[in-house]
């Protein structure tokens, strides 16, 4: 029996856009300007590991002073 790797789950921008609430055109601000989650891009196609999205997210989570 040989153990399966899970395989990465890649979304589109307005998929991105609808999981976070950022507006399509922020995502493409923050890749014109090198911020935001990761992506890939093959020819005009942008994907987003949809784990990257999540870490992204969650690195940018700010804690209420009592729980720091």
């Amino acid at each position: 029996m040989t153990k399966e790797t899970p395989k990465a789950q890649w979304i589109t921008e307005k998929e991105v856009a609808a999981m976070t609430n950022f507006a399509v055109q922020t995502l493409r601000n923050f890749r014109h300007q090198g911020r935001g989650p990761a992506y890939s891009k093959i020819g005009r196609a942008i994907r987003y590991n949809l784990d990257t999205v999540a870490g992204f997210m969650e690195s940018k989570r700010v804690l209420p002073r009592d729980e720091k």
